[in-house]
């Protein structure tokens, strides 16, 4: 009897219309084109500005976008997982809400926090309830609307990060493949690097902390860094030693798109040309969890049946990991 795995058989994905360009941010904060680009490679990024919209309305775009080209109806959908650092609301589920508003009436559905490694967790995470058999179609949302907790007065948080969502929907596949390995870790070591002060059940919202301003994400730039180069390296490079696989035989890497630097790091320790780097950074900035699957929105007519893709992400906590998958389909 084959193995059953979990394979991508759909994608897609929404960014907001409004471009928040590095031209405008010099006007908002002391910065520059010049000095945005060289250290992270972006140019510019996607702002939500539908008035009372949050990250569920992107998450319903994107995963009406994939039913659409799947050709599916959502009530076909065993089960929604919505992966955000940027829930609608506390408490009360986002996924559960995008499910509702979808169709996905036959589906349960949670949220998945890992910050900028939601997404990656969330593929392990679907893969492991398709190859226990018990659900068929498992949707994947990956979203984030970033500009809801950033400072646009802070010039070292306001310069990198974006909205948008992807999805992607997990199937059962008995060619083998899919899903293939994945090695995920984290370390509370990183949970003073990379926050927000406030909100939670440590220091509830108040006036002060309004005031304070610590609702807003701090970041230690230099430290997360530090953390983000090696780790996300080390693990990309782990996963192809322990399937030996080779560069050659690495088609894509898609990886969390937080840093060029970071990128480029990641790819030569993997030791793989440019060209196979999956990046859209320059157009998106870091959209957190929304990054990986809009690498696959982006670039999907590229992707061809039996490649090997590396995934790799490196987020607050600290999370990171790398996933290895056969993709499944020609476009």
């Amino acid at each position: 009897m084959k193995k059953t795995t979990a394979a991508i058989t759909a994608v897609g994905g929404y960014v907001p219309d409004f471009v928040l360009s590095n031209k405008v941010l010099e006007t908002m904060v002391d910065t520059n084109d010049e000095w945005i680009t060289t250290r992270t490679g972006i140019k510019e990024r996607r702002i939500l500005k539908e008035e009372n919209a949050g990250t569920s309305f992107m998450a319903i775009k994107a995963a009406e976008d994939l039913l659409q080209k799947r050709g599916i109806e959502a009530s076909e959908i065993d089960f929604v997982l919505v992966a955000t650092a940027t829930p609608d609301m506390p408490v009360a589920s986002t996924a559960a809400y995008v499910a509702s508003e979808i169709g996905a009436v036959n589906a349960f559905a949670y949220d998945l926090q890992a910050a900028c490694s939601s997404f990656l967790y969330g593929m392990s995470t679907a893969a492991s309830y398709i190859e226990s058999g018990r659900y068929k179609k498992v949707l994947v949302i990956g979203a984030d609307k970033m500009s809801s907790i950033i400072d646009y007065t802070d010039r070292t948080t306001c310069i990198i990060f974006g909205d948008g969502a992807g999805a992607v929907l997990f199937e059962p596949n008995e060619e083998g493949l899919g899903l293939q390995d994945e090695f995920l870790r984290s370390d509370g070591i990183g949970r003073q690097f990379l926050k927000i002060d406030a909100g939670g059940s440590i220091l509830p919202a108040s006036e002060e902390t309004v005031k304070n301003k610590q609702h807003y994400v701090f970041q230690d730039g230099k430290s997360v860094f530090k953390f983000a180069v090696s780790n996300m390296a080390d693990v990309s490079a782990l996963i192809m030693e322990r399937n030996n696989l080779t560069k050659d035989d690495v088609q894509w890497l898609a990886p969390h798109q937080a840093n060029k630097r970071i990128i480029d790091a990641t790819a030569n320790r993997m030791g793989l040309e440019a060209e196979k780097v999956l990046i859209n950074i320059d157009r998106y900035g870091n959209t957190t969890s929304a990054t990986l699957p809009l690498l696959l929105y982006d670039f999907e007519k590229q992707l061809k049946k039996g490649d090997n893709i590396i995934f790799a992400a490196f987020g607050g906590g600290f999370t990171w990991g790398s996933i290895y998958l056969k993709w499944a389909y020609n476009s």
